[in-house]
């Protein structure tokens, strides 16, 4: 089992940078991936970001070279520059366990990023 918590969100202007943390605790050392995800209102959850055990990343096109993913010991953060009011969503800490064939997510609780133009 992993437990996540998410923090940071904040209501920030447009052009304006935030650093979101997401704290890991359980069984962390076997996770594959850790990364974050969205949700804005009326839409599908996305992937924004993942950071790989081997330290690879991986970015929607939306954000990249806006946002960077960084991952040290249990702690994933995600800094988040030029942030639009597109950006504007719930953002969800991810962490992936593959494990004898199985895939497993675990979740945060979410955080609250607002974008205002």
């Amino acid at each position: 089992q992993v437990q996540l918590v998410d923090s940071g969100g904040d209501l920030v202007q447009a052009g304006g940078s935030l650093r979101l943390s997401c704290a890991a605790s359980g069984s962390i050392f076997g996770l594959t991936a850790m990364g974050y995800y969205r949700q804005a209102p009326g839409k599908e959850r996305e992937l924004v970001a993942r950071i790989y055990s081997s330290g690879a990343t991986i970015y929607a096109d939306a954000v990249k070279g806006r946002f960077s993913v960084s991952r040290d010991k249990a702690m994933v953060s995600l800094q988040m520059s030029s942030l639009k009011p597109d950006d504007t969503a719930v953002y969800y800490c991810n962490a992936l366990e593959l494990r004898g064939g199985l895939s497993r997510n675990y979740w945060g609780q979410g955080t609250q990023v607002t974008v205002s133009s």
